[in-house]
């Protein structure tokens, strides 16, 4: 019975499904943060909150020029920063005088990176801070009326947003109090306002935080993980046969594991809520003169375990006092669009096929090539996620011109998107064991472990 139970609960977390915004974000794929405001000019992460606003005074800004160097690694979006932890708004907001509207440039930074991303053709989003140091209500109920009213403003002044973006930074209020957050009423207020963008948070209700800063993924990426961790998100399954039996409470994202089967048996049920990586191009968030770029190789590298590993990629630029983007990191961003157009650009003709004998849970897809190369870097598998995230478990194998058959990958998840970086299966074999003779002319993909039937939306050669 309680297989049998086992079974019936894997079929349901099988079809777990993202909602259209989700499907639309995993598109974007790989989109901007933008840090900017007082802290560029103070040289510091976290502001205090009693910064004049003088202080911020990009008299070159140029929102186009983000767009510019945003398109050029391939992205297709932009987050902005309106509001970081020091309370100063990047809009002349009528609820605070910490603005803007009091700064030595009076522009409202929000409007013109708007509609540069309008013009460049990518998306636009925020990020609205709700630990505030400015204001004096914090730490009281009538902070979430004012975080309310300034989020109605952003929502309603400046287009189609693809992203709200939410962490749950909370610092001392008044009196040593910390300030409750309303999460399930400023979710009401987005979905009234903006229903086709998504909510970043770190518990839901559309993308979670992947648990670092610095552009790590785990080794296998769920979106179907434990309501337990994403209580803001929509619940699509009945309790795990072993919920009764333990807890999830120490579930969190910085868990390696989430979404595996050893924690979604005990759960009070599923939801679908992917993770998103972000880290900055540079050491900080916001802009310092003496700091430089990542290097072409760990941002790359990045993007393959990112977006190439079921999630979305979002990169910070800061922009300098000047109100541009670094040209060091307009550079390497070039240079980043240019490698990943270099090796991810062009795939292989070649045509796919499933066999049709094999198990619809052990699938097996036979990808043969037009020609025989030797040279091939990388398999990208995708799932039709619109119905569930299913493959537990595949391997990879490259047939060459004498028919023998050698392993080239071997992985866990796929989802979206998985893009597998080939590696010579002798490379650390005996040095007497002959290497792979002749060309490859196709590849095997065996599915070795999945929840449910499994359905493949692309295999692509590299």
């Amino acid at each position: 019975m309680k297989n049998n139970n086992i079974r019936q609960f894997m079929i349901q977390a099988a079809t777990v499904k993202p909602s259209a915004r989700q499907l639309a974000w995993f598109d974007k794929a790989f989109y901007a943060f933008i840090h900017f405001g007082v802290n560029t000019y103070t040289d510091r992460e976290w502001g205090n909150g009693d910064e004049p606003e003088e202080l911020f005074a990009p008299h070159q800004l140029d929102c186009e020029q983000w767009v510019s160097a945003i398109k050029s690694a391939g992205m297709k979006g932009m987050i902005l920063t309106a509001k970081h932890h020091d309370g100063f708004c990047l809009w002349p907001s009528k609820y605070t005088e910490h603005s803007v509207k009091n700064a030595s440039v009076k522009r409202d930074i929000v409007r013109e990176a708007a509609e540069a991303c309008k013009k460049g053709g990518i998306g636009f989003g925020f990020y609205l801070s709700p630990w505030d140091r400015n204001s004096s209500l914090y730490g009281t109920e009538a902070y979430n009326d004012y975080f309310c009213n300034q989020l109605t403003e952003l929502l309603t002044q400046y287009g189609d947003i693809f992203c709200v973006w939410f962490d749950n930074a909370c610092g001392e209020g008044p009196g040593g109090k910390k300030q409750v957050y309303d999460f399930p009423r400023y979710i009401e207020l987005v979905r009234k306002y903006q229903p086709g963008a998504v909510i970043f948070n770190d518990y839901g209700p559309d993308v979670r935080w992947c648990g670092n800063e610095a552009g790590k993924a785990r080794h296998a990426e769920w979106a179907v993980v434990p309501g337990e961790l994403c209580r803001y998100s929509k619940i699509q399954t009945e309790a795990g046969p072993m919920a009764e039996e333990g807890t999830l409470s120490f579930l969190y994202n910085t868990c390696e594991n989430l979404g595996s089967l050893d924690n979604i048996l005990y759960s009070k049920g599923l939801t679908f809520t992917p993770a998103e990586i972000d880290m900055s191009i540079r050491p900080g968030w916001f802009w310092h003169e003496k700091e430089n770029p990542h290097s072409l190789e760990r941002l790359f590298r990045t993007y393959l375990d990112s977006v190439g590993g079921n999630c979305c990629l979002n990169l910070n630029l800061p922009p300098d006092r000047n109100g541009r983007i670094d040209e060091r990191d307009v550079q390497r961003l070039y240079e980043l669009g240019q490698l990943i157009e270099k090796e991810l650009g062009n795939p292989l003709p070649s045509q796919m096929a499933q066999e049709p004998s094999c198990s619809p849970t052990q699938p097996r897809y036979i990808i043969r090539l037009e020609s025989e190369h030797q040279d091939i870097r990388y398999v990208e598998l995708r799932e039709d996620i619109s119905k569930g995230q299913r493959v537990e478990s595949f391997q990879i194998l490259g047939e060459a011109e004498d028919g023998n058959q050698y392993p080239f990958y071997q992985g866990t998840t796929i989802g979206n998107r998985k893009i597998c970086q080939l590696v010579n299966p002798f490379t650390e074999q005996h040095p007497l064991i002959p290497n792979i003779q002749g060309k490859i002319k196709k590849f095997i993909v065996q599915i070795t472990s999945a929840r449910d039937n499994v359905f493949m939306k692309n295999i692509e050669v590299y």
